[in-house]
């Protein structure tokens, strides 16, 4: 090995040094998939519910005086509420799993400075999203949710990339066109919010495990 190549080399060293130090680069591609495909199920389940082939209240006589009285807790009492939650949890338990054995793997510490730095950013208009949301199925205006959904999870990607991989940006750009495009198709939100989390999350996770994981 020559002089040049050698210095080379220490240049990458230290790059990939400071990469490590400055972005959050443990996500595994698995985990985009794996969350992409529990989306896809709870779209699935969702379905017959939010097209009506399904009654959509848990409990009839709990939610006639729900109604009558204006408890906004009826939400509670919807089978797509617990549906949405489901696969959620499901989602966000897969996507740490293999994020934990990746980083695992590389000898990264999950939980350092720049996961902090991650979560803060992501989770800023998330909870600002959340609490928007949630207000918009107290008034009743369920057709805005899924697009709602793709919008503020596209800020909370673009607004989290600088601290991880950089094609996360181009993920949360897809989420905000979808949602956008969605506010034009109101009615099909459950399949924007299908190909947003789900079908984009599998593209995303299977390009990025091909890019980063494939000859690991």
């Amino acid at each position: 090995m020559t002089e040049h190549d050698q210095s080379l080399e220490t240049l990458q060293d230290i790059k990939r040094m400071m990469e490590r130090s400055s972005r959050f680069i443990s996500l595994s591609g698995l985990s985009g998939i794996s969350a992409g495909v529990c989306a896809l199920i709870g779209a699935w389940i969702a379905h017959p519910y939010v097209f009506g082939h399904k009654d959509l209240v848990i409990n009839q006589n709990t939610a006639a005086e729900q109604i009558m009285v204006g408890d906004y807790a009826i939400i509670f009492n919807t089978w797509l509420f617990w549906i949405a939650a489901g696969t959620f949890a499901a989602a966000l338990s897969s996507a740490f799993i293999f994020t934990y054995i990746k980083s695992k793997k590389e000898g990264i510490p999950i939980w350092g400075k720049t996961a902090k730095r991650l979560l803060f950013n992501v989770s800023i208009p998330l909870i600002v999203g959340g609490i928007f949301l949630f207000n918009l199925l107290q008034l009743g205006t369920f057709g805005l949710i899924a697009p709602g959904c793709l919008l503020f999870y596209g800020l909370a990607l673009i607004n989290a990339s600088k601290y991880t991989l950089p094609e996360i940006r181009y993920l949360g750009y897809c989420q905000l066109l979808l949602g956008l495009i969605n506010l034009c198709f109101v009615g099909c939100g459950l399949y924007f919010w299908a190909a947003g989390f789900g079908l984009m999350h599998i593209v995303y996770g299977v390009y990025m495990w091909m890019k980063y994981e494939r000859g690991e």
